[in-house]
């Protein structure tokens, strides 16, 4: 694990990217055009579940004992009410199941973005978010952070619906998208599994992986 100061360095928190040969194999898999949808939908989840791990290891906590077969004891266990995981969609959904294999009482909330073709500013055009987001942990999840302008405009949606903890999990991204997030949210944590080059004049990350969705869902 590698810990970044922020793009623009006006703000706190410390970007997080993920350094581990597991998470490093997998990423140059998902980078490579002859890898098929059903194998890319496969890898972003075990990306997702990897870097989670580490994007997730602050979570609060709170004792609680337990009786095991033998005995009872304290035992660590999360605090407060589940976490929410809003996947932006189309292909944040695919990262929302992973994330659900690790925390299956979590909530889902679902927000549908799409980047304008000529401005690439994002449209809404669909949100549904679980309640209490005040007193829930919110990981936001979209496999790619470019301009980030979706990531901006969800995390403006969920703070004006409650939110006021926003983990934001990405599996590619760059310093144009990290610098758009903590420009406007400084305080929400950034954690990646690999963090690329530059966006080039399609607003592309490069090397990136080409379009996120179009590879999960064979729409090329």
């Amino acid at each position: 694990m590698e810990s970044h100061a922020p793009a623009n360095g006006t703000v706190t928190e410390q970007l997080t990217v993920i350094d581990h040969p597991l998470v490093a194999d997998k990423i140059a898999r998902l980078r490579d055009i002859s890898t098929d949808s059903s194998r890319f939908r496969s890898l972003c989840q075990e990306v997702t579940v990897l870097t989670a791990y580490e994007a997730l290891r602050d979570l609060p906590t709170i004792t609680e004992q337990v009786t095991t077969p033998i005995t009872t004891t304290d035992a660590t266990v999360l605090a407060g009410r589940s976490p929410a995981v809003v996947g932006i969609l189309r292909a944040g959904l695919i990262m929302v199941e992973a994330i659900l294999s690790l925390l299956p009482e979590a909530r889902v909330g679902h927000i549908g973005l799409y980047r304008d073709p000529t401005t690439h500013l994002p449209v809404e055009y669909y949100c549904k978010l679980p309640p209490d987001l005040d007193e829930r942990e919110i990981i936001l999840v979209d496999p790619m952070l470019a301009t980030g302008g979706s990531a901006v405009a969800a995390i403006d949606r969920l703070k004006a619906a409650g939110a006021t903890s926003v983990r934001l999990l990405s599996i590619i991204g760059c310093p144009e998208g990290v610098a758009a997030v903590y420009a406007r949210h400084g305080d929400v944590a950034v954690t990646l599994a690999a963090l690329d080059e530059r966006l080039n004049e399609h607003a592309y990350i490069v090397p990136g992986l080409g379009d996120a969705g179009d590879r999960i869902y064979g729409t090329l």
